[in-house]
């Protein structure tokens, strides 16, 4: 054996190289952690890490004609009650946002009308009744899109938005 010191040391400074090189090393799976949101029809969300999806498909996509920039602008719409309006606003990334109550929301297209979620439970539906003509669909917290509407309004697009 020839210098036991002097081999500690070199296998001492090569695993001090190693650490360095990877200061903060991570599992596969703290690496991984990239999800995918779902939003509902009726407004519920659920989150899918990546690791754990092994393949998406989408079935009946073609149904769907009209892309976001069809309602993407601002909205003049009734509250339900008489005369009094507010105005949603719907981005081109999926944000919505309006000027009664809770202010933020996420929106999306679905059987070809805006569906919108709201931060305070409530949930919003632009739909397109006949050819330029839409109304907006009201459902309460703990509803969901295919359950009877709160109220049902005239909505007017004051401003179209493009990509």
């Amino acid at each position: 054996m020839r210098n036991p010191i002097g081999i500690v040391s070199v296998l001492g400074i090569l695993v001090l190289g190693a650490y360095g090189a990877n200061p903060n090393p991570k599992t596969e799976k703290e690496n991984d952690q990239t999800s995918i949101v779902i939003t509902f029809k009726d407004g519920h969300q659920q989150s899918y890490l990546m690791a754990d999806v092994a393949k998406v498909e989408y079935r009946d996509a073609s149904e769907s004609t009209l892309g976001p920039e069809h309602f993407a602008g601002a909205w003049e719409a009734g509250t339900g009650s008489a005369d009094g309006t507010f105005f949603i606003t719907l981005e081109m990334n999926g944000e919505a946002s309006k000027s009664l109550g809770a202010s933020h929301g996420i929106w999306t297209i679905v059987d070809n009308e805006a569906r919108i979620s709201w931060d305070d439970g409530w949930h919003d539906a632009i739909r397109e009744i006949r050819k330029k003509k839409y109304e907006k669909f009201a459902f309460a917290p703990g509803t969901s899109f295919s359950d009877a509407p709160e109220n049902v309004t005239d909505a007017r697009r004051i401003k179209k938005f493009k990509n």
